[in-house]
């Protein structure tokens, strides 16, 4: 039996109601430290960075296309619903980080509040959502590239292996140096959008913002609704672009300094600086490019500013905001590749650590599958593909908080939710609604990301609930939860 290999249970396994049901196995005296991340990397202002730098790209490609769903007027209400969801969810997820502190982030709450089942639910929509944003990112900045011109580069493939092997690369060379990069990146992407939103000023217009032909044949269309009242459900996919994986921060919650109380602050200021960014290209780059001009353009912010000297400014700026997403990103689809592994849901050897306390197959086989989801060329079907996997795991995230403050009431909450169910309850209504309007907008693309979330519950169902890590962090946490419940 070689060193990572889990034992099998002995033949009496203690009968506390939890292991007794052998859905855990005890692990190999050193199965967790082959599996361990270095501690006390990041702060909140770190934490905040990289709550930052996940979303930033949103703001420079990608929400867009938005425009041609819903028109301006859909595109901004569908926005201003999903910038509330996204505050009460994170708020609710603030609180969660607060008791849970572990890497798995919101499979670590769903495990403790719905089972095996909902861990792992949620756990995939997480991984779907991370695996397939960095694949939509790298088409986005290979547009990027085209338009500067650099060398003669043109959008392919290689750039996409560029941007893959690079920023992999830089991750195994730990988490402090990671997170560092990406906050002196994501510093230079809040940079380019003060240049930005300085120079479109002057090239606002009202009249550009309701240029697209209202549709007479959809119901309630006019200037501002041009594709009527369906519009606005057919934006939210491209208004959660302007959010998408600012619920990542607590998966750095094991990386983090005293995690209860710097992973809420980080995720809460992440949101507000996200809220401010987006309402400012949202208005100014339609304002200044036109609603009609601005639904179909792989680089907005540039074609806004015309041929200006600040366009060429912004377009090398627009560059680092998508790779700070792009860099971040893949930071965050390793660490809950390594959670799942290191508890046994994922194939065990995905969570083994490197000397720099890096998981070099949880950043390396999900970057795989993304380059070659990259290389459809496909940005807004990608975008599609992991809003869907996002808006999933928002819902089970959800009910998962409004099931711990309902079962477990007194478990230590350091921050805790303003508003309680409240709050969570409304972001979980939301996050259903945007779960089916992934349908509406590519159905081809959101029954394709269904299959593969059904696939990875089968394969859980078959084989690896019967392997699960008993002294993985998370099943501690369930143990112990199990434990209390009983002696009650």
């Amino acid at each position: 039996m070689s060193t990572d290999a889990v034992p099998a249970p002995t033949a009496d396994p203690p009968a506390d109601g939890y292991l007794a049901k052998r859905t855990a196995q005890p692990p190999a005296d050193d199965y967790l430290a082959k599996r361990t991340l270095r501690s006390g990397t990041a702060g909140w202002v770190l934490l905040a960075g990289l709550g930052v730098s996940y979303v930033i790209s949103g703001d420079y490609s990608g929400w867009n296309f938005g425009l041609a769903e819903g028109g301006f007027g859909g595109l901004l209400i569908a926005s201003v619903i999903i910038a509330g969801m996204y505050l009460a969810m994170v708020l609710g997820m603030a609180e969660l980080s607060s008791a849970l502190p572990a890497a798995g982030g919101g499979y670590t709450f769903a495990r403790r509040a719905l089972g095996p089942w909902g861990g792992f639910a949620t756990g995939t929509a997480v991984l779907i959502e991370y695996a397939i944003a960095p694949a939509a990112i790298a088409t986005f900045i290979g547009a990027y590239v085209e338009s500067l011109n650099l060398f003669g580069i043109t959008d392919g493939w290689w750039v996409y292996l560029a941007v893959y092997a690079l920023f992999i690369g830089i991750h195994l060379g730990g988490a402090g140096e990671a997170l560092k990069a990406m906050f002196v990146i994501t510093a230079i992407a809040l940079v380019g959008l003060v240049v930005f939103a300085i120079a479109a000023v002057g090239r606002f217009d009202a009249a550009n913002l309701t240029n697209i032909a209202p549709d007479a044949a959809a119901t309630g269309s006019s200037a501002f609704l041009p594709f009527g009242y369906l519009g606005i459900w057919a934006a939210i996919p491209f208004a959660i672009w302007f959010f998408l994986a600012v619920e990542g921060v607590p998966l750095a919650a094991e990386e983090a300094r005293e995690p209860e109380k710097n992973v809420p602050k980080g995720i809460i200021v992440a949101m507000l600086m996200l809220m401010v960014t987006g309402a400012v290209v949202l208005f100014l780059v339609t304002g200044a490019l036109g609603a009609q001009d601005a639904s179909a353009s792989g680089n907005p912010l540039v074609e806004a500013l015309g041929d200006s000297p600040a366009a060429k400014v912004v377009n090398y700026i627009g560059l680092a905001g998508l790779v700070a997403s792009f860099f971040s990103i893949v930071y965050a689809y390793s660490r809950q590749t390594f959670a799942l592994s290191r508890a046994g849901y994922l194939p065990t050897s995905l969570s083994v650590t490197n000397s720099r306390k890096a998981p070099v197959l949880a950043l390396v086989v999900p970057g795989i599958i993304g380059f070659a989801l990259s290389l459809t060329g496909e940005g807004a079907m990608l975008l599609n593909m992991a809003v869907f996997g996002a808006a999933v795991s928002y819902v089970l995230m959800m009910v998962s908080h409004i099931v711990l403050r309902v079962r477990e009431p007194n478990m230590p909450r350091p921050y805790r939710t303003p508003g309680g169910i409240a709050t969570t309850s409304f972001a979980l209504v939301i996050a259903a609604a945007s779960v089916a309007a992934t349908f509406l907008v590519d159905p081809k693309a959101a029954l394709f990301t269904l299959g593969v979330f059904c696939a990875f519950m089968a394969y859980f169902g078959l084989y690896s609930r019967h392997h699960l890590v008993a002294k993985s962090p998370d099943e501690e946490f369930a143990a112990l939860a199990k434990a209390e419940e009983e002696l009650e």
